[in-house]
């Protein structure tokens, strides 16, 4: 993919940074410490998976100011806890003004926490998506070389869909592989390119 971008961006600090990440503040924070680093357990990629579904048409800096509020409700992305939900949990989380009260949303995280559950006498979910690692990761100078989807993430979309989950479009399992460090999302040039190995 070619075209035009922004490449990485000097910050105030003298560090260069991809450049979403480029302001102080709590998308600075989750770049430097938490994007594209591996995370390990069921309920760290549950997590991470009911949050890029609730980002979808919102901004991940609404999603991160809600995070603890999300964990809270959720009882920690305790999968078999969230599984164990019914119809007054639905309407709890609905009347929740903390969390993102999307009804769809919400039912499709109690539908992926069953989907999780059931995912564990086939090897779970970690290794669901970690089987989806790209065979050649990209490596984007600039924003305009970024992709959205892949081949992979496709793939995963696929395999989820197959195991019964839901609102894991090929975008939203991008965003998900990015996040979890199956490859290194940063830009070259970017200060954490290269600094996390899987």
């Amino acid at each position: 993919m070619s075209g035009t971008g922004v490449g990485p961006v000097v910050g105030e600090d003298g560090v260069a940074r991809c450049p979403w990440a480029g302001a102080p503040g709590t998308m600075r924070d989750y770049h430097d410490q938490e994007w594209g680093r591996p995370v390990s357990g069921e309920s760290a990629y549950f997590e991470r998976l009911t949050l890029e579904a609730f980002q979808s048409g919102l901004s991940w800096s609404t999603i991160l100011a809600k995070r603890p509020a999300f964990r809270e409700a959720f009882l920690g992305f305790d999968a078999e806890r969230v599984a164990a939900f019914d119809v007054a949990d639905t309407e709890r989380l609905m009347a929740d003004a903390r969390i993102v009260r999307n009804r769809r949303k919400i039912e499709a995280a109690l539908t992926n926490a069953a989907a999780t559950v059931a995912l564990r006498s086939s090897g779970g979910l970690e290794a669901l998506v970690l089987e989806h690692a790209p065979q050649a990761p990209p490596a984007p100078h600039h924003t305009g070389e970024q992709q959205t989807t892949s081949p992979e993430s496709t793939a995963l979309s696929k395999a989820l869909k197959r195991h019964g989950y839901a609102f894991v479009g090929p975008t939203t399992m991008f965003a998900l592989m990015e996040a979890v460090g199956v490859f290194d999302p940063h830009l070259l040039g970017c200060h954490r390119r290269g600094e996390v190995t899987q």
